[in-house]
Parts: structure tokens; sequence; C-alpha cells
């Protein structure tokens, strides 16, 4: 084979081999001579020229990451462990290979610290009450320590609270003495709202004094029905009084 068609061969396999396909979620970092290029290339295909050139993947996907459990007190001196997860994205594939050693690392390292120090400015009840806006500082928080990084973090969410023993005792005793002064509550308000009704009716059966009677004819009709064998006959007040009086009169005579 003549050395015209051998070199033929050699830069052609050269060339096969200088060629590199990147996805569409992918940016290439290329260093040559050891000096970034200006602009990360991709997606599709480019063009090493080895052994100049070195590339470095860089995925633009967004990225979830679990922040391992953190012993937290909060202001209020509640001892808990908390976890929470991030998701963040590269919007800069060159500042996030040159600027920081290993991105994910580090970020993940902030997240410890910072989520320490934020639930430690808060009480335990804001913590359960507000973790939206918790949540919207952490995130804040982060995305500030890794824009110069050109790492974008789209999310923080504070996803579990591991509360010890006593602390669950604790809410619990809580929430049954909450359901227990509702309870009390409603029905006072219900005795109260029945004797207004009461305080009602005896007003308007007191403007019409036969009225009571047929009050008492329909309680006898209504014990009747069950055909119960002992009726019990309401009698007023008033009647009982007015015997007294007449007993306490003929006695009052014959001692004389």
């Amino acid at each position: 084979m003549p050395a015209p068609a051998i070199a033929a061969i050699i830069i052609v396999l050269y060339l096969l081999l200088c060629i590199r396909v990147l996805r569409e979620y992918e940016r290439g970092v290329i260093f040559r001579f050891g000096r970034a290029l200006q602009h990360a290339k991709g997606p599709g295909i480019i063009f090493l020229f080895r052994p100049m050139d070195n590339i470095v993947k860089v995925s633009l996907q967004e990225e979830t990451y679990e922040v391992p459990s953190q012993d937290i007190i909060t202001r209020d001196n509640v001892t808990l462990k908390v976890n929470a997860v991030i998701i963040l994205k590269v919007v800069d594939p060159l500042r996030a290979i040159i600027i920081p050693r290993n991105y994910q690392y580090q970020t993940m390292l902030f997240a410890q610290t910072t989520l320490r120090s934020v639930l430690g400015e808060v009480d335990f009840d804001e913590l359960l009450a507000h973790r939206d806006k918790i949540n919207l500082r952490l995130q804040e928080i982060l995305d500030q320590h890794t824009d110069p990084w050109g790492v974008k973090v789209k999310s923080v969410e504070v996803r579990q609270l591991d509360l010890p023993e006593e602390m669950l005792r604790a809410m619990a005793k809580q929430g049954e003495a909450e359901r227990e002064k509702r309870a009390k509550i409603i029905h006072a308000e219900g005795e109260f709202s029945a004797a207004q009704r009461l305080t009602e009716a005896a007003a308007l059966l007191a403007t019409q004094p036969t009225s009571i009677q047929l009050r008492y004819l329909q309680t006898l009709t209504e014990i009747g029905v069950e055909k119960n064998t002992t009726i019990v006959f309401p009698v007023p007040v008033d009647i009982l009084s007015g015997l007294q009086k007449l007993f306490n009169s003929e006695a009052e005579r014959s001692g004389k």
C-alpha cells in the first residue's frame, strides 16, 4: 500500500476520533493547551483536536440532592433533626467548571450550614406554620452563594422533622387540650342559645295563660301514645304555694 494511502487512512481515523456528539442537555467545556475556550460547545457534533484539546461535559438538567439530617436547636430550645431537598441547575457551564472544584459537593456543604443557621433563628411553632417562608429564605441564601459559579438553586424544601418522644407527647397533649377547649366552648354556646330560646318561650306563654293548659294537654297526648301506666302531670308552682298558704291559715285558726 502506498504511503499517501496510509497517510489518508490515518488522517481519516484521526478525524473520526476527533468527533464528539453531545446531547441536547449537555454542554462541553473545552480546554486547549490547558486554556478554556470562551464558550461551551454543544449540543450536536463538535470536533476535538487531540491531544491539544480536552473536554469536560456538563449537564444542564435539573439535579436533585438530599441534604443529610442535621441536628437543629431552634430559638425556643427545641432539639430536632431536619433534612431537606435541593433542586439546582447549571446555567453557565464555563463558570461551573472553572470556579468551583466540585459545585455539587460545595453546594451541599453550604446547604447544611445554611439549614442549621436559618432554622436556629426561628421558633418551633414558626417552623411548623410558616415552612414556605423558611424554604424561600433558604433558597435565596443558597442562590447568592452559587450564583458566581453559574449555578441556579431552583428550590429548597424542608422535607422531614424528626422530633424526640417527649416533644411528640407534649404536642399530643396540647392538641387534646385544644380540642377539649373547643368542645366546651361549643357546648356553652349551645346552652346559651337554648337559654335564650327558653326565655323567649316563657315570655310568650306568659302573655296567654291558656296556652300553658294546651301544652299540658299536648304532653298528656304524647305520653298516652307510649302506653305508659304512669302519667306524670305537671302542676304549676303557683297552685302549690296557694295550697300551702291555705293550710297555714287553717293551722293558725285551729291553734286559736
